[in-house]
C-alpha cells in the first residue's frame, strides 16, 4: 500500500505525523477522528503556491462544508483563506475563527430570509443563484439600508467525471443559472438599488480528476465577463469554485497535482484577462484537497465472523462515514496495530449499523484480525465527521488535532446525554 508522506510504519504500528494512532485509540477511545494540522498546512502552502506563480491576485475560499470543526477553520484562518460557506452555522465557524466577512461568500441555491438577512448584516458576499432570490435579496438589503456585493452563480452545463450527485455544473444541476441566461440576471441587478453585482460564480462539482473540465469552465466563464463588461460590470472577482479530487486508490488513481491544475486553468485565465483588459481576483474554493487526507478514521474490532465471507465487525459505521454507502465510495483500510504484518486474508469492515450498506471497506485483504485490533480508515477529512449523524442513536466520535507532538481533542465524544438534551416531552406526556 501507498501511503501519503504523513503517514508511516514505526515498530509494526501505523504512525500519523509523530504519533502511533495506536496510542492515540487507547488515549483518547474509539472510534476517532485524528487529524494531522500540519497536513493541511502544507496541503494550503502547495496549492496556493501553485496558483499565485501564475498571478499574485489569488484568494482560497476554503468550502467549509467539507469539514466544519472550528478548529480546522482556525488552521486555515491563519494560513489567509477565507472561505464558502453555506448556513448560518458555517458563517458562525468562519467569523469565529478570524475570517474576515469580505472573504467569504455565500452560497447555496435555497437560502431561507434569515440567511440573506445574515448575510447583509456581516457585510458577507453573496452567490445570487436564482432571479427570485435577488429581489429578495435586494429588498432585505433595503430594509438594512445597506448594499450588499453579489456574484451570480452560473450554471455552465459541463459534464464532469465523477458521482453524478456530486456533479454540480450539469445542465440539470439545482445550481445556478445557466450560462445562456446570465446576462439578464446582471441587469436586472445593476437596475435595483442593493445589490452591487461584482462578481462571477461557478462550481462544477468535487472530486474530479481530470483538469480539462476546470479548463473548460474558465472559457465559460471569461466568455461571461466578456459580455459583462459590455453591459458595465467590471468583475471584481472570478470564482471558480473547487473540485479538485484526490487518489482515495493511491496504487490505481491517477489524480491531478495542484501545479498540473494550475497549468491548466491559469493560461486560459490569463489569455482572457489579458484580452478584456481586466486584472480580477481569482477566487477558488477547495476543501477536500486541503482537508481529505490530513485525517484518518480509527475504529476498533468487535468481532470477527465467517459466514458467506469473513466480516470484521468495528465500532465505526456510516453514521460517522457515510461516503462508501452514500456514493459507493473506496477509502483504503490499514490494519493500525499490525501495519507491517503481511496480507493474508480478505475481509469487509463492516460497522454497528442495522443497515446491510453498513460497509465501510468491501472485499480487503489484511493481516489476520482478531477483536480488539485497531483499524486506520484512510482519507476521512473531507465529508466524514461533517456528514456524520446519530442514527441509530449512537453518540458520535471524538476528534483530535495534532501539532507536531501536540495531541488534543477538538471535539469531545457525545454522550447519550447530549442525545437527549435537545428533546421535548409534549405535555400530554409529562
Amino acid at each position: 500500500m501507498i501511503l501519503p508522506s504523513h503517514l508511516s510504519v514505526g515498530d509494526g504500528r501505523l504512525v500519523i505525523g509523530e504519533h502511533d494512532t495506536v496510542d492515540l485509540a487507547e488515549r483518547f477511545g474509539t472510534p476517532l477522528y485524528v487529524t494531522d494540522e500540519a497536513r493541511i498546512r502544507e496541503n494550503f502552502r502547495r496549492l496556493s503556491g501553485a496558483l499565485t506563480a501564475h498571478y499574485p491576485k489569488v484568494s482560497v475560499l476554503y468550502a467549509a462544508k467539507a469539514n466544519g470543526n472550528l478548529a480546522i477553520f482556525k488552521t486555515l484562518a491563519s494560513m489567509g483563506a477565507g472561505a464558502d460557506v453555506f448556513s448560518a452555522g458555517e458563517v458562525a465557524l468562519a467569523l469565529a475563527a478570524g475570517m474576515r466577512p469580505e472573504s467569504l461568500l455565500f452560497n447555496g441555491s435555497s437560502k431561507t430570509p434569515a440567511d440573506l438577512a445574515l448575510a447583509v448584516e456581516k457585510g458577507i458576499r453573496v452567490s445570487v443563484d436564482s432571479p427570485d432570490e435577488l429581489r429578495q435579496l435586494d429588498a432585505t438589503a433595503a430594509r438594512a439600508g445597506k448594499t450588499v456585493d453579489i456574484a451570480f452563480r452560473v450554471n455552465p452545463a459541463i459534464d464532469v467525471p465523477t458521482h453524478p450527485k456530486i456533479a454540480t455544473g450539469l445542465a440539470t444541476s439545482k445550481f445556478g443559472i445557466p450560462a445562456g441566461e446570465i446576462l439578464d440576471a446582471y441587469r436586472e441587478a445593476l437596475a435595483l438599488e442593493h445589490v452591487n453585482p461584482i462578481g462571477i460564480h461557478c462550481h462544477i462539482g468535487s472530486q474530479i480528476l481530470a483538469v480539462e473540465p476546470f479548463a473548460r469552465e474558465v472559457e465559460v466563464l471569461i466568455g461571461v465577463a466578456r459580455d459583462l463588461i459590455d453591459i458595465g460590470v467590471d468583475p471584481a472577482f472570478i470564482d471558480i469554485g473547487g473540485g479538485l479530487g484526490i487518489p482515495y486508490r493511491r496504487e490505481t488513481d491517477r489524480a491531478p497535482t495542484p501545479e498540473e491544475y494550475a497549468g491548466a486553468v491559469m493560461p486560459v485565465f490569463l489569455r482572457g484577462i489579458r484580452d478584456l483588459g481586466i486584472e480580477p481576483e481569482l477566487w477558488v474554493e477547495p476543501g477536500r484537497w486541503l482537508v481529505g487526507d490530513s485525517t484518518i478514521l480509527l475504529t476498533r474490532v468487535n468481532s470477527v465472523k465467517t459466514a458467506h465471507k469473513t466480516f470484521a465487525n468495528v465500532d465505526a459505521g456510516f453514521n460517522l462515514l457515510v461516503r462508501p454507502t452514500m456514493y459507493d465510495s473506496y477509502h483504503e483500510v490499514v490494519a493500525a496495530n499490525k501495519a507491517d504484518a503481511p496480507p493474508v486474508r480478505e475481509y469487509s469492515v463492516t460497522g454497528p449499523i442495522c443497515e446491510t450498506g453498513d460497509i465501510l471497506a468491501k472485499d480487503r485483504m489484511l493481516p489476520t484480525l482478531a477483536a480488539g485490533d485497531i483499524i486506520a480508515v484512510l482519507d476521512a477529512g473531507a465529508y466524514g465527521f461533517a456528514m456524520s449523524s446519530q442514527y441509530n442513536s449512537r453518540p458520535r466520535c471524538a476528534e483530535v488535532l495534532l501539532a507536531d507532538e501536540k495531541a488534543a481533542l477538538m471535539r469531545r465524544a457525545e454522550t447519550i446525554e447530549d442525545l437527549t438534551a435537545p428533546m421535548v416531552t409534549p405535555p400530554w406526556q409529562a
